[in-house]
């Protein structure tokens, strides 16, 4: 009966036969806590989940180069909780404005560290043990194994076994005799090249996650002429330290700006100015040393106290001299004015406190060039004209201050204060007169007799992101490893080669063959090759048109290791 004829089974073959016993059913096996907590270790540990989890890190770090982040840029956050408002709900309860800080990407970081962790520590065990093994003894039945081939040398098996020896030495083989052949590896460098890539992965995570929460971020706006700063956690408009950075381990440096220099052009086919170029004098000065002059601009920073300092941004600080009834100056400073379109139309605020019979807040709007057409408000240029402008909208009452809460020195919190001057948010109507509005040089008068302002003058200001990261060398370093370790366990193939030497009628038969781990094309002409320089040192001459008499099998398989 043909095998088809057995598996030829009808239903009716079966219907009496009896169902079995309960007893006699295979059950499988059940996995206890010791047993699930093996098995989830393992799925953990395997390095496709570790190549998931690397792919799940890149793609939940996109939101934090989408959207403005709490560290890098505050003030983009407030604009962008003011711009959309029902979003910024949602992404931060999110945590996105905190990307790499969040739970969900902490989560992330440390399954692929503990992951990259789990896959190292066997392989490199299995690595340190085949590196101190002999090679594997000889196959049985070498016709079957990869570039296969057979010749005859005059030679006796002990000279042509001892010649394979020196020859697989020479190739840069690990060799072993077994009897009458002779078993070579080479290629462990691939392994380690493996090794080293996944350990400098990890090197790279404790790097970033680890050393970098040594560094700090702060921000500050800095005035032309106007005060020093000093690399102290005080001196900063906002200040973001690493999870073990302390103000305390500060580098006192300081800084001060001298000028800042903007060249702009006008697009007609945009209608826009396009700017060429930033220039930023600064004068810089580390403790113990005098004071240097130095040159930043956009994407060139300066490295000052162990940081980099980047521009951010500029724009306007209008000076405005508030001055009481009896002509006493209330205050008499520069106010940085923050742009809201590329044209530097910038608003800002000042709040007097003391000094007036009553605390006052003011909101400004300001245009460095205001537009020919009447009938739009925003500025017409980035550059600074002769006919600059600024509107004033003037509030009284308590500002809050007092209580010694801290309060966003470009916010005014109108909720609690009366309108003396200005336009009514909600009706448009003019309050006091409407809005006060200054040109370079002219005074006009508070309402309700609280004094005076003047338009006294105007500076610019520069916004800079100051920087302390410890991490680009040693991450560097570890980058190199990377991509080292990458080229080793491409490029350097995992082989092994067998020669062996049986005595036959007409001299000694001599066969070869290769396996590798993994693909391998070049395995075949390594195996050609060993036959030729091991015939080369027998004395035997190759024979036309190839190195060895090439008998092996028409379908020769590949098998892997």
């Amino acid at each position: 009966m043909s095998r088809s004829d057995q598996l030829d089974l009808r239903p009716d073959d079966h219907a009496d036969s009896p169902e079995p016993e309960r007893g006699d059913r295979i059950t499988q096996p059940r996995l206890g806590p010791v047993g699930w907590l093996r098995f989830l270790w393992r799925q953990l540990t395997s390095m496709r989940t570790a190549l998931l989890l690397l792919l799940l890190l890149a793609v939940a770090a996109i939101p934090g180069s989408l959207v403005p982040q709490r560290t890098s840029d505050p003030n983009g956050v407030i604009q962008y909780q003011q711009n959309h408002p029902e979003a910024y709900k949602i992404l931060d309860s999110l945590g996105v404005f905190s990307t790499f800080a969040s739970p969900w990407f902490s989560a992330i970081y440390l399954l692929l560290f503990v992951s990259l962790v789990g896959c190292i520590i066997p392989r490199t065990r299995h690595h340190l043990q085949a590196l101190v093994s002999r090679p594997p003894r000889t196959p049985m039945r070498l016709q079957r194994l990869v570039g296969y081939r057979e010749a005859s040398s005059a030679a006796d098996v002990e000279t042509a076994v001892t010649a394979g020896r020196t020859v697989l030495r020479r190739l840069g083989y690990r060799v072993e005799r077994y009897g009458d052949s002779v078993s070579a590896e080479r290629g462990y460098l691939r392994e380690t090249g493996n090794l080293i890539f996944h350990v400098a992965l990890v090197g790279i995570l404790l790097t970033v996650g680890v050393l970098g929460s040594f560094g700090y971020t702060g921000q500050k706006i800095l005035v032309q002429d106007g005060g020093v700063f000093t690399n102290v956690g005080a001196d900063y408009d906002s200040f973001n330290p690493g999870r073990f950075a302390s103000v305390d381990d500060l580098t006192p440096f300081q800084m001060k700006l001298d000028s800042f220099t903007a060249s702009y052009s006008f697009n007609q086919t945009t209608g826009n100015w396009d700017p060429h170029d930033y220039v930023t004098k600064l004068r810089t000065r580390e403790p113990g040393q005098s004071w240097t002059q130095q040159t930043l601009k956009i994407n060139s920073p300066i490295s000052i106290g162990g940081t980099e300092v980047y521009l951010l941004g500029n724009g306007y600080a209008p000076v405005l001299t508030i001055r009481a009834p009896d002509g006493t100056v209330v205050k008499d400073e520069p106010t940085p004015f923050l742009a809201q379109d590329a044209n530097l139309t910038s608003t800002g605020v000042i709040k007097v406190v003391d000094g007036l019979k009553q605390q006052v807040g003011i909101q400004g709007f300001f245009r460095p060039t205001p537009n020919p057409d009447a009938t739009k408000i925003l500025s017409f240029a980035p550059q600074l004209s002769k006919k600059a402008d600024v509107f004033l909208s003037v509030y009284v009452g308590d500002l809050g201050l007092d209580g010694g809460t801290p309060q966003n020195v470009y916010t005014l919190n109108v909720d609690k204060l009366k309108l003396a001057a200005g336009r009514d948010a909600a009706t448009g109507d003019k309050v006091g007169g409407g809005p006060i509005d200054l040109t370079l040089g002219q005074k006009a008068q508070l309402p309700d007799g609280l004094g005076t302002i003047e338009f006294s003058g105007i500076k610019r200001y520069v916004s800079l992101d100051i920087h302390h990261d410890p991490t680009p060398t040693l991450a560097l370093v570890f980058a190199l490893l990377v991509l080292g370790g990458l080229l080793l366990s491409l490029f350097i193939p995992r082989r092994r080669v067998w020669i062996t030497a049986e005595s036959g009628p007409d001299g000694t038969v001599l066969r070869y063959a290769g396996l590798a781990r993994g693909e391998d094309a070049n395995l075949a002409g390594a195996v050609a090759e060993v036959a030729e320089r091991h015939r080369t040192a027998l004395g035997d001459e190759p024979p036309p048109g190839g190195a060895a008499d090439d008998l092996a099998p028409p379908e020769n398989p590949k098998p892997r290791m």
